[in-house]
């Protein structure tokens, strides 16, 4: 079996998957490791650039299975290695944390998997903006401990795995996922006793999507992103961790309280007897949390958008709860490009 395998997740990334990959390839160098594009059906020049690399490329044959959580699985059914990192198509990994994250999962049988810190580079878009002002009121409320290992419910932005956890949970990830995946595989991880950590060292720089906020948000309700908080809701419950969800994620409370609002507002602008009932109502629902926001935020553009993108979020609950469902665990259709051995054949050089 292989040290590593880096199972990069790609969906028209032309202009950073020359910069993921090359990044992986100098990062498992040293322990004979593989990398392998697992591309979500691109449109755009991805597997072609991704072609020119010592690597093994998969595509997925269905568009519409496109998820989050497809492509880290689709790739795992490739991989050989004893470890598995995931990384993102726009983000480059620092080979120096791969390293300190294989050395650390040696000596720590007991842990499942490790991540890093991640470095936002996109940081006008606004999106990036809400990100890090919540991950820096994270770490300011969560002291470190002295071994600046600090012990996490899941693991987002990538990170090292070991097989052997993996394998005791049946799959890597959930294939009907639209987003929180890597919470999914957290949760079930930690069913089984597995523990997760993240330290404190660079290990990804994020490039992301330079879109404005209204662009950003599109984006999200055409691939169904908007979808996954009912999609985790629903494998949450088959897989027997909804308490800790609705307790860990913020999130699936505030879109509850969302909808929950807005049941209230249709019955007030059904039954009030006066207009201004109703406007009341609708103003209450939108006004007062994008004030709260901005307070919080200080800033109202930032507020603005973190209260729209709620409302949008909330909807794509109620339909995510219904959505279909595959067995996470079964093979997942897609056509293999090309391998690092069929590289080996062709210019006699062995890469792994």
């Amino acid at each position: 079996m292989l040290k590593v395998s880096v199972i990069i997740k790609g969906l028209n990334e032309e202009s950073n998957i020359a910069r993921a990959i090359e990044s992986s390839l100098a990062a498992v160098a040293p322990y004979g490791g593989e990398v392998i594009l697992a591309d979500s059906a691109s449109t755009d020049r991805t597997i072609d650039i991704a072609l020119q690399y010592p690597i093994t490329v998969v595509q997925l044959c269905n568009p519409e299975e496109r998820c989050c959580g497809i492509a880290a699985q689709l790739g795992y059914q490739h991989s050989r290695g004893e470890y598995i990192y995931i990384l993102d198509g726009d983000m480059e990994l620092d080979s120096s944390f791969l390293k300190i994250a294989l050395d650390f999962l040696q000596h720590e049988p007991q842990v499942a998997g490790v991540g890093g810190l991640l470095r936002e580079m996109q940081t006008q878009a606004l999106e990036f903006k809400v990100r890090t002002k919540r991950g820096e009121r994270i770490r300011a409320n969560r002291p470190l401990p002295a071994d600046r290992a600090l012990t996490v419910g899941w693991i987002d932005g990538g990170g090292l795995y070991r097989r052997a956890a993996i394998d005791d949970v049946f799959y890597l990830t959930d294939r009907n996922l639209h987003a929180y995946e890597e919470y999914d595989l957290g949760a079930r991880l930690r069913i089984k006793g597995w523990r997760l950590v993240r330290l404190q060292n660079h290990a990804v720089d994020h490039y992301g999507y330079a879109m404005n906020a209204a662009r950003m948000l599109w984006y999200r309700v055409q691939t169904g992103y908007v979808l996954g908080t009912g999609d985790l809701l629903r494998a949450s419950v088959i897989s027997a961790y909804l308490k800790t969800a609705l307790i860990e994620l913020r999130a699936l409370r505030i879109f509850g309280i969302i909808l929950i609002s807005w049941i209230v507002v249709l019955m007030i602008v059904m039954f009030s007897p006066h207009l201004s009932w109703a406007v009341g109502a609708l103003c209450t629902i939108f006004l007062a949390p994008v004030i709260a926001m901005s307070l919080r935020q200080r800033s109202i553009k930032l507020g603005l958008y973190s209260v729209a993108q709620w409302q949008i979020y909330a909807f794509g609950l109620l339909i995510g709860i219904f959505g279909k469902r595959k067995p996470p665990g079964d093979p997942i259709e897609s056509k293999i490009f090309i391998t690092a051995y069929d590289h080996v054949s062709s210019s006699g050089i062995r890469v792994d």
